[in-house]
This record gives C-alpha cells, structure tokens and sequence, in this order.
C-alpha cells in the first residue's frame, strides 16, 4: 500500500483540517464532535439539511456543504457511520427554525444513527433515505444502497430549502427524487482501506465486478471484461428496465467516478451513455461528470439517470456554492 498519510489513526482528522484550510471561505470545522458546517448563516425559519456517512467517498458529502445545498455534513471514519453524537451536535448548530432534514444513504449503520439522532432531536425533523442503486432488487433484506443519486437528492432539496421551502416539501421533494432515480456501478479494480492496508477483495485483469456499492464490497457478479460500448450497454439497460422512461422525457445523466478512473474515460462512458438513451427519444437536458460518490482508490465508474420534470429542472439549475459543486453565484 502506498498513500500520503502519516498514519491511520490521524488520516481523517488531518483530511478535515486541510478541507476547512483550503475552503475557509465556505465552511468550518467542528472539532469535537466532527462535523462540517456552512459559514455563511442561512435565513430564518430555512429548513436546515443535514447528511453523512463514512469518509472515503469525497467530496461526498463534506465537499457539498455551502449556500443551496447541505448545511451540515457529519464524516465518520472510512466507510463507517457517524455516530449519533456528531449528528445530533450539527442538527443543533445549525437549525434555524425550519427544522432539520436528514439525507441518509440507505445503509444500516447510516439508517440506525441517523434515527437515534432524530429522537434525541428536540426540534421539528424528518429523513430522506437514499436508495437509488438498482443493482440490487427492492425486495433484498436491508433495501436498496444509496450511492451517487445522493448528490443528486441533496443539489435538489437544497435549493428548495433555500427558496424556503418547509420541511413537509423538502422531505416529499426529496422522496420524489430519490424515486425518480436510478445508478448501477462497475469496478475495474477494488479500493485498498488504509487501515486494511490490502484490497478488500481480489479481481484479475481480465475481469470487471459488475453492480458494486461504494464501500469495497463485492458486486452482484463478476464478469469478463469487455468493451466500453458493452459495459454502458449493460448498465443503461438496467437502469432504463427500472425507470422505463418514455420517448421526450427529459433527464439528468451523471457520470461518477470512483477515484481512480481518469475523466477522458468518464467522459467516453457519459458519450456512450447519452447516446444509448438518444437513440430511444430521451433528452439528455442535464449533466454531470466527475469523481463525486468515491470509494477512496477504486478504478471504476457509476451511471445515473435522474427524470427531471420543470420542477426539479429549476431546482438543479438554481444557484449552488460549495467545495466541489458551483454554479450560478
């Protein structure tokens, strides 16, 4: 294993200071416990966001903390949940009155703490859960995983917060998202765990794991693989049996890299992908590629497709300053 750390006891708290150094002017850091929050104040009565998860998938969800989107991201270490403590002590710095809405990966470490949280709350709140990984079928035990529809749920809901929305829209604004949204994701390599020091799971070089999480973990099969045009092929189908979206549908494709995938590959994956639903009559009115929903080191990539309807195509195009997500300020 080769990294730039000094050692794996400090790696997160070193991350998180150099984070809030480098973006000063957007957020700040809370020690004890972690959390990152916004520093510029929200209105009155704006409904606060807050979400979280283990490190090693950034810039989610620290990097997208800022004006119209989070106001509070709570890291726990790589690829573990954060603790109900560092929940409750963000929902508490930053509610304004609105109330709080949690956005939370469908994962259930997540789902646990994020609840213990909210009862400890003693303000008005609510939960989004993320489920958004079709890789996976509704009827497994724990639901489906939230992995890069995340982004996509908390850009949406944020700037209706900051339109002032209440909580009740933001919550159902959120579900619908979520609903309308569908990633499966292939792996070209695993990711090495610093603590771990080794790959959490062996693949060769003729083989590719198709429909993997984000946290290392093994996809639903392990496949030869093939070309670039075959493997969009095989997720855009999968996504597009769950969506089934018809002939002028306008959507959201975002193209998310998991660490080690170079953009001039992304952007061949995302030209392949819009013209898999372009030759079926869907507009592609949205875009987004990148390294956003990581999983530290992994070479590998995630295909979501969003519908978007007048609505929610406003609100992804509304003003939006953070980390790793800006426009329109």
């Amino acid at each position: 294993m080769k990294k730039f750390i000094n050692s794996t006891d400090t790696l997160l708290e070193e991350s998180l200071l150099g984070f809030a150094k480098a973006h000063a002017d957007i957020i700040q850091l809370n020690a004890q416990p972690h959390f990152v929050r916004r520093i510029n104040p929200s209105t009155p009565g704006k409904v606060a966001l807050i979400s979280g998860g283990g490190s090693g998938h950034e810039p989610l969800h620290t990097g997208f903390v800022g004006s119209g989107m989070l106001d509070a991201a709570c890291p726990g270490q790589i690829f573990t949940s954060p603790t109900p403590d560092q929940m409750l002590a963000a929902a508490q710095a930053v509610d304004n009155g609105g109330g709080v809405l949690f956005i939370v990966k469908n994962y259930a470490g997540d789902v646990m703490n994020f609840e213990m949280a909210a009862e400890m709350l003693d303000c008005p709140n609510a939960s989004v859960l993320v489920s958004d990984d079709v890789s996976l079928p509704k009827s497994h035990s724990t639901g489906r995983r939230g992995v890069a529809g995340t982004l996509i749920v908390e850009k949406i809901v944020g700037a209706a917060a900051e339109k002032d929305a209440d909580l009740i829209t933001c919550k159902a604004l959120g579900d619908k998202v979520n609903h309308a949204t569908a990633s499966m994701g292939v792996a070209l390599s695993s990711c090495t765990v610093p603590a771990l020091g080794k790959p959490t799971f062996d693949i060769s070089n003729t083989e590719m794991e198709m429909g993997v999480g984000i946290h290392g973990e093994r996809g639903r099969e392990t496949l030869p693989l093939t070309s670039a045009t075959e493997i969009v092929e095989h997720l855009a189908s999968i996504i597009d049996d769950e969506l089934k979206p018809k002939k002028g549908q306008p959507v959201l494709l975002h193209v998310n890299g998991f660490g080690a995938t170079p953009l001039m590959e992304l952007h061949l994956i995302y030209g392949l992908a819009a013209q898999y639903w372009e030759k079926r009559g869907i507009t592609i009115a949205r875009s987004l590629v990148g390294n956003y929903t990581t999983s530290i080191d992994m070479a590998g990539c995630s295909i979501t497709l969003s519908l978007l309807d007048e609505e929610l195509l406003n609100l992804w195009d509304a003003p939006v300053h953070t980390a790793a997500l800006r426009w329109g300020c």
